[in-house]
């Protein structure tokens, strides 16, 4: 049987994310924690950083917390704010950027299991 979790997301540390300079990711659950099918993470993409255009192995639903900030999927460019959410299925080409002067920060789902990240020429 798979134990509650309550933990303070604020208390997780933030780690780079190698894929690009100004962006970082706190896990806050996943199947460490036993959660049997989904991890949660928060990414924070500072000011000026930028995420080329990749891939991902598995599909990614995603909910802004704070800032503006552009996602690119599949060529077409979208500006997002807290509130909006988004959903980018498994294998689609889609890149971030943040052109404003704060941080943007988005909360992200997706199954447990390999996440893997193909960067896109």
């Amino acid at each position: 049987m798979t134990e509650p979790v309550v933990r303070d997301a604020d208390a997780v540390p933030e780690q780079p994310v190698d894929a690009a300079e100004g962006l970082s990711k706190a896990v806050l659950l996943d199947e460490s924690d036993g959660a049997p099918h989904f991890a949660i993470r928060r990414f924070r993409l500072d000011p000026g950083a930028s995420v080329p255009r990749h891939t991902n192995a598995v599909e990614h639903e995603q909910y802004v917390l704070a800032g503006e900030y552009t996602v690119g999927i599949d060529g077409e460019e979208h500006t997002v704010e807290a509130g909006d959410t988004l959903l980018i299925p498994a294998g689609t080409v889609h890149r971030y950027e943040n052109t404003s002067e704060e941080p943007g920060l988005f909360l992200c789902v997706v199954p447990n299991g390999d996440d893997t990240i193909d960067l896109v020429e």
